[in-house]
């Protein structure tokens, strides 16, 4: 079964937890300091006090077992034994995109609402809320990740002309052939199918700067075998191990959820 690959691992921060570090990650964060004019008959008596904050991520670890007995191994196809293989690490890959997508539905803020049709102008009011953040401003690169079914919606309103008036050159006319993907308000627009839709056929999005979202990578991906000879009439046990966590830099102000309808579209 063909599986989404998900977006959320290449549009956030990386990073590693070394050996001999601890169970957790931390950053530190500087306050910024205030600087005042001087005259020739000013005194300079105003020492700014440097004020730091902690920022911390503690990896947890995250499994997929499989059993294969030998009886198996010896009536299946070798092409079918061979996606086997590969079954198990999409799980881990899946699952850390899904974290990633937990993290957008942990956004301070919401824009939008259940029920609200997706458009540009939510993405246009994250990227400015982002840029101008008066607490701490967003630097960096844009990405916005949301449901197809969210996507289409900025189709529509792209096109939303067509049959009322020739179609100009330009971006009406490219979306109209090939779909829209790219930039909105200077954002790069992702897909994400592995982003969930509740019972009232709500989904959560979001805009953030990649420095938003960090994914915290311990030991990393590993295997283990064993050999179970008790089992089945002999089964070859295979385990794969991996340990991360995603944590939000700047909480409330690099990251803004998108929550509107994704209903599936039917024209």
């Amino acid at each position: 079964v063909r599986e989404y690959e998900g977006v959320m691992v290449r549009l956030s921060d990386r990073a590693n937890l070394g050996d001999g570090r601890g169970l957790t990650w931390n950053e530190i964060s500087l306050a910024a300091l205030q600087a005042q004019g001087v005259s020739e008959t000013t005194e300079l008596n105003n020492p700014q006090a440097i004020a730091d904050s902690l920022f911390s991520v503690t990896p947890v670890v995250v499994g997929v077992q499989t059993i294969i007995t030998d009886r198996t191994m010896r009536r299946i196809d070798k092409k079918v034994a061979a996606k086997i293989g590969v079954l198990a690490q999409n799980a881990i890959q899946r699952k850390k995109d899904q974290d990633g997508l937990t993290a957008l539905d942990g956004a301070t803020t919401s824009l939008g609402g259940a029920g609200t049709t997706f458009t540009s102008g939510l993405v246009a009011a994250a990227a400015s809320r982002i840029r101008g953040n008066t607490t701490e401003p967003g630097t960096g690169s844009l990405y916005g990740v949301v449901h197809p079914f969210q996507m289409k919606d900025v189709q529509d309103e792209i096109t939303s002309g067509v049959g009322t008036y020739a179609i100009p050159a330009g971006l009406t006319a490219e979306v109209f052939r090939m779909g829209f993907s790219g930039t909105l308000y200077n954002v790069e627009m992702y897909t994400d199918g592995n982003i969930s839709i509740d019972a009232s056929d709500d989904a959560k999005g979001g805009v953030f700067v990649r420095e938003a979202l960090v994914l915290v990578d311990g030991f990393g991906p590993r295997e283990e075998h064993d050999r179970l000879i008790r089992y089945g009439g002999g089964a070859n046990e295979l385990i794969i191990y991996d340990e991360y966590a995603w944590g939000e830099r700047s909480a409330g102000n690099w990251l803004y959820e998108l929550y509107t309808d994704a209903t599936a579209p039917t024209s």
